[in-house]
């Protein structure tokens, strides 16, 4: 992304190094941050402390995000923050922070909406230069090193010319991102529902792909959450184009490039509209999602075959990403050991011929399409083209023989695959882990297999014996101790999961955790200007907000009410009951005009007026 000029430049935010400078980050319980840890660049981790020194310095700040499994993350550490001269200029004229996405969310979703509301778009890595006032004055995504060095000049000029202007302009910004104080909404009527719940279904459908399902013209995002509430909305009133376009959309995610086809799970989006090349990623958030959508997808349109996609990837999960400690894992690099994308799940031709013997090798050129030029770098990705019948009949196999073989050739390229290495996020996240539980019971309640109550009850165990004190929940543990604080996301979701446990057990214990979970998280997170993501940002406060939207994650205030209404209804808590209804509805004619914005809430308000 070009850089502005700078009498364009709006906000950002803050963060601080210490006195004493030199890189920190060295030997991180967070293998983003880690992993910074050798570049010459005096990475300082985000603290009150760096704030304070930005101000007794009066330098900018350089508050760089992102996350460990983000390739483009990885591409701007090798050209450009292990680059010298880069380095020595960052270290004389700015205070330069490394932050963690995944254990600082509230931080990153102020700076998204910094980055998008000045330059259309946002993503990571987030780059954003601060005042030490704490104000974003500009911001980015990646940038090749020619123009990030120009950005670090052009910059530094200016706030040795002009900063009180800068300070100026980046503190009216921060003002404005302040938003505004809740406005007072007419009562809720079963009618406003309704209506709220038709926009929703029409705005659906006029913003999806009519051809490959989904949603979008470039890249294609699962967006789980918007999809349980249209399944829900489709469930609550059968309609024929909305039930085509859902199973369009899971057909496709589940057989094209979106699906890992050989050892199960999601990755987390495809940079094309067809969902044929992924971007690498597998991350935890994702594939609990999608678990739960395919399984309610399965008991909904009578599908055996989304059932078997929920099993797989529940069993992915498992497999894959359960941790010794007893949680699961954040995620999986985009790129391979050595630095390719995607080369731990890519096929070049002379593998496959030395792996696969004749028939095994024309079973899987016929089925996921791998034959002729690779259409990566890497190799063939395999992708659905035909089922193994199909491919049978065009082969002229027998029919018990073709299916022997196919099975020989996925342990065949699984086992070759296994003697790769993929690096991974073994972060153990609250809030992911919440989402990870939901999943497991789903599977345990639907497809009766032991082996997913067992691993919920290891997801309940380490929520309980190790992200709670007794006291506070905490976003993560690692060896040097806790990396976040919890946040709203945290407990709405570890809440959840844990209800549902506690109801597949009949645990009156755990549902009593789970009450005690809602009543911190709506004291903290929650006042009469609304929800907020986090009280820990260290950042000029504004007005809370109604409602959050869905997002790849569903809403964490939606999923946090949800909870809290089916505990009242548990508990027959007339008081707790009238304080979700008055939540939910508060501002409830914004859902007039963003209804898809704002699925979850739509589908809460459903639920509650049924």
């Amino acid at each position: 992304m070009h850089p502005r000029p700078l009498s364009s430049i709006f906000l950002l935010l803050v963060l601080l190094p210490m006195a004493a400078s030199g890189n920190t980050l060295r030997g991180s319980d967070s293998p983003y941050l880690a992993m910074h840890g050798d570049d010459p660049v005096d990475w300082q981790p985000w603290s009150a402390e760096v704030l304070a020194q930005a101000k007794r310095e009066n330098k900018l700040l350089f508050v760089s995000i992102g996350y460990f499994a983000c390739h483009w993350c990885h591409v701007m550490q090798r050209e450009t923050y292990r680059d010298e001269a880069v380095a020595r200029y960052l270290n004389e004229h700015f205070i330069s922070i490394k932050v963690d996405r995944e254990l600082n969310p509230a931080l990153d979703a102020y700076l998204i909406e910094f980055v998008t509301r000045t330059r259309g778009s946002a993503g990571w890595p987030l780059n954003v230069f601060l005042t030490p006032d704490g104000h974003p004055l500009v911001g980015m995504t990646y940038l090749p090193t020619a123009r990030f060095k120009t950005l670090l000049s052009e910059l530094q000029d200016q706030w040795m010319e002009a900063p009180d202007y800068l300070r100026q302009v980046a503190a009216k910004a921060a003002e404005a991102m302040k938003g505004a104080p809740l406005m007072l909404a007419p009562a809720l009527k079963a009618a406003d529902v309704r209506r709220y719940e038709e926009v929703l279904v029409s705005q659906a459908l006029a913003l999806g792909d009519e051809m490959s399902g989904g949603f979008g013209e470039q890249t294609k995002f699962p967006l789980a959450p918007h999809l349980r509430s249209l399944l829900a909305a489709w469930q609550y009133k059968p309609d024929a184009e909305l039930k085509e376009f859902l199973s369009l959309t899971l057909d496709r995610m589940a057989l094209r490039g979106l699906r890992d086809q050989l050892g199960g799970g999601f990755f987390r989006y495809t940079v094309d509209p067809g969902w044929y090349t992924p971007h690498f990623e597998k991350m935890l958030y994702g594939n609990a999602q999608l678990a739960v959508l395919y399984l309610r997808a399965a008991q909904a349109f009578d599908r055996s075959d989304y059932a078997a996609v929920a099993r797989d990837t529940l069993d992915f999960m498992l497999r894959e990403m359960m941790a010794p400690a007893g949680g699961m894992v954040a995620s999986f690099s985009a790129v391979d050991d050595v630095g390719a994308e995607g080369g731990y799940y890519l096929w070049d031709n002379e593998t496959l011929q030395r792996i696969l013997d004749k028939q095994q090798l024309a079973l899987v050129q016929q089925v996921w399409g791998m034959q002729g030029p690779p259409p990566h770098d890497g190799g063939h990705l395999p992708i659905v083209q035909m089922s193994t019948a199909e491919a049978t009949e065009a082969l002229d196999m027998d029919a018990r023989t073709a299916g022997k073989q196919f099975q020989l050739a996925g342990e065949r390229l699984l086992a070759e695959r296994r003697k790769r290495q993929l690096p991974v996020d073994h972060k153990i996240l609250a809030g992911w882990n919440g989402l990870a539980l939901t999943a497991l019971v789903a599977g345990a309640r639907q497809l009766d297999d032991v082996r997913y109550r067992q691993g919920a009850q290891k997801l309940r165990n380490y929520l309980l014996e190790t992200l709670w004190d007794g006291q506070r929940l905490w976003r993560a543990r690692g060896k040097h101790g806790e990396l976040g604080q919890a946040t709203l996301e945290d407990y709405a979701f570890a809440a959840q999961g844990l209800l549902d446990w506690a109801e597949l057990t009949n645990s009156k214990a755990d549902q009593k955790m789970a009450r005690r979970w809602v009543e911190d998280a709506w004291r903290r997170f929650h006042d009469g200007s609304g929800w907020r993501l986090s009280d820990q940002t260290l950042l000029p406060s504004g007005y809370g907000v109604a409602m959050f939207s869905d997002s790849p994650l569903p809403s964490p205030s939606v999923v946090l009410m949800r909870t809290a209404w089916r505990l009242a209804d548990a508990e027959d808590d007339k008081a707790l009951r009238a304080r979700v209804l008055k939540a939910v509805s508060s501002d409830h004619t914004e859902l007039e005009t963003a209804a898809f914005e704002y699925a979850g809430q739509v589908e809460l308000l459903v639920e509650m007026m049924k």
